[in-house]
């Protein structure tokens, strides 16, 4: 096994559409696709990531992996939503999706924090579905089939933008929500604050109204 090189934004491999990966159960497809889907693995590891595309390892190839963590410590990671910022990933297994096809459920869509391993030092405010399924191979060619929500729809949405040339960046309605990764703890506490302020001083209000004749 080996670590890969990450490619970073601006490279032209993360502006193409892949191509996708033909019979990977065949030999001698399946020897040279396992050892490079053991490759990621490890590279995802030593980055302390939790989703990595093909692409973002200079390869051209629908295949994507992930283990996306429990909702309730999306708050504190980044997407690629791929770095995991110090988190230990959650109890979801690695999910290794080649070909994959997205179906979003419903049109309704959430604004989520994301980074990027490509993106290094980023973080950016983004839409997308609340809950999707997918589907896709598996290595030995077994179909792979899911409905997610929440961060596990985030991460599985973001690691297939990769594979259409789709940097999170271009997702984001308002630029002025990319910041820096080391004033992105200050950017929610204070978003947080303002949610607080404001629920405080609807509570005045309806106070104020509940008063009046």
């Amino acid at each position: 096994m080996a670590i890969l090189k990450i490619a970073r934004m601006g490279h032209p491999v993360l502006r193409q559409r892949a191509e996708p990966v033909a019979d990977p159960a065949s030999e001698p497809n399946a020897a040279a696709l396992g050892r490079f889907i053991a490759d990621m693995v490890e590279t995802l590891e030593d980055a302390g990531g939790i989703g990595l595309a093909a692409p973002q390892v200079h390869v051209p190839a629908r295949l994507v992996i992930f283990t996306p963590p429990p909702d309730d410590a999306a708050e504190d990671s980044t997407e690629d939503a791929e770095e995991a910022d110090g988190e230990a990933p959650g109890a979801a297994p690695l999910t290794i999706l080649i070909n994959p096809e997205i179906e979003p459920l419903g049109e309704d869509q959430e604004l989520g924090w994301e980074g990027c391993l490509s993106v290094p030092g980023l973080r950016g405010l983004v839409p997308r579905h609340s809950a999707i399924r997918y589907r896709g191979l598996a290595p030995d060619g077994s179909l792979v089939e899911r409905g997610a929500t929440g961060y596990h729809a985030r991460v599985v949405q973001h690691e297939c933008d990769h594979l259409d040339g789709v940097l999170y960046p271009m997702r984001m309605p308002d630029l002025s929500q990319l910041v820096f990764e080391s004033e992105w703890r200050h950017v929610v506490a204070a978003a947080r604050d303002e949610a607080q302020d404001g629920g405080q001083e609807n509570d005045r209000q309806g106070e104020g109204r509940d008063a009046q004749p």
